[in-house]
């Protein structure tokens, strides 16, 4: 896909909004939505990247309550003509097709490649990507298991969104204390995984939520491909804009 003239694409992710109560979360909503609201004048495609709620799923005539705004804002801009894709997180990883059906929004649960102005871009999440976490990649398993997600489905939306909205607010990857320290390049698991997907094939930008921890860094032989994490909406507000050109980590600080 080749960019408009003056168009953008913008990536964000790790809002985790309804964390840690709906009323605190609801600043936080009210922010993302003003920006949503600004972007509107230049996005051509905005990439969500995942944990936009803290806790999401899907009966099958039942959706959590709440986000009201922030769904209607997502709709306003797909009806302008903006692309929109959505990448499940690990808190919102019971998403399925709500979002295709009443916003026209694809919803992707494994990574991605897509090229923008002859620019390869690897998108995803990033949960249960790389080496390690050996424990979080079992747990994955079981709760995307068709089953495990049956067996909840059984529980009354009043009772299985509580429980699972307390257990989502005391998972540390929320905002744990991890996610302010950068660990260096040879233990940072993502930019380990970043590194092999890049001796298999090249791509200009592997662009990743779930960390936390907002960074862009050069990596590759020869520094010519570059590791972006898109950092969250809880501490940091930041996003990153693609101009078809350069990409540049941002703040939104109003």
């Amino acid at each position: 896909m080749q960019l408009q003239p003056g168009k953008k694409i913008y990536f964000a992710s790790d809002q985790h909004f309804g964390a840690p109560t709906p009323e605190a979360s609801f600043p936080r909503e009210q922010k993302f939505v003003k920006w949503l609201d600004e972007i509107k004048a230049d996005a051509q495609v905005l990439f969500l990247l995942g944990d936009l709620f803290d806790f999401w799923f899907e009966y099958k005539t039942v959706v959590p309550k709440g986000f009201v705004r922030v769904l209607g804002k997502l709709a306003e801009l797909k009806d302008t003509g903006i692309e929109i894709h959505f990448f499940v997180g690990n808190h919102d990883l019971w998403m399925n097709d709500y979002f295709e059906k009443e916003l026209g929004i694809p919803v992707y649960h494994t990574a991605q490649i897509f090229k923008f102005n002859n620019k390869s871009f690897f998108i995803a999440h990033g949960d249960g990507l790389g080496p390690g976490d050996k424990g979080y990649k079992r747990m994955k398993k079981v709760f995307t298991n068709p089953f495990s997600k049956w067996l909840f489905g059984w529980l009354h939306p009043d009772l299985g969104v509580k429980l699972a909205q307390n257990l989502s607010v005391k998972n540390k990857l929320i905002s744990g204390k991890d996610d302010v320290v950068y660990l260096g390049e040879d233990k940072e698991w993502l930019i380990i995984y970043a590194k092999k997907k890049l001796e298999e094939q090249f791509h200009d930008y592997f662009v990743f939520g779930h960390r936390h921890l907002p960074m862009v860094l050069e990596i590759g032989e020869n520094k010519n491909a570059k590791y972006v994490n898109l950092g969250d909406w809880i501490s940091y507000f930041t996003y990153v804009v693609f101009d078809g050109e350069t990409l540049e980590l941002k703040t939104y600080d109003k």
